[in-house]
């Protein structure tokens, strides 16, 4: 596993490439040694996969508040994703700071998300999904979002007529006053 850093603080691409033959490939998603070895502590809680028909979809801006606040690592298990975090931890030196990465089911590229990180992402091919590893259990009390294209944060997204959900399309504008 390779540890590349993002423009975000403790937010991690990791570059799974692993044994390759004939057959295809196997690669390591997650070791808990090699993980500590990049000074990520990361305890794996939950799974989750989202799966998406329609290209443009875009799910975002989730998160946890504390006391639930939880780190992800995802990646693509089958199309394409236009993957982003923003930074929403009031005392992190990147905070509202934004990065993207594009996520290929057809490359060995995770995504580590810390905790206090919002995530986002548009679909960028029709059957695209996601698998996620979560630190912390879905406390639906602590679920919060932001509206995908809030001013404040100016994520340069791929699409500009997404398919959203209800919910995803009502988030609000984040308050930074507000932050946790």
């Amino acid at each position: 596993m390779k540890f590349i850093p993002l423009p975000l603080a403790g937010a991690f691409r990791i570059d799974c490439h692993g044994a390759q033959d004939s057959r295809g490939s196997f690669e390591r998603t997650f070791c808990e040694r090699e993980f500590a070895g990049a000074g990520i502590d990361f305890r794996i809680v939950q799974s989750n996969v989202s799966r998406n028909v329609k290209r443009g979809t875009l799910r975002g801006m989730h998160y946890q508040a504390a006391p639930h606040a939880e780190a992800k690592l995802l990646w693509c298990s089958h199309g394409s994703v236009y993957d982003v975090l923003v930074d929403l931890r009031k005392t992190s030196p990147t905070f509202l700071r934004w990065c993207s990465v594009e996520l290929h089911g057809s490359t060995s590229e995770v995504l580590f998300a810390p905790a206090g990180i919002a995530h986002g992402y548009v679909t960028l091919a029709d059957d695209t999904e996601l698998v996620y590893l979560m630190s912390n259990f879905y406390e639906p009390s602590a679920a919060r979002g932001v509206r995908w294209n809030d001013p404040t944060l100016n994520i340069a997204w791929p699409v500009t007529n997404p398919i959203l959900s209800e919910k995803d399309a009502g988030y609000p504008d984040f308050d930074p006053k507000a932050a946790e």
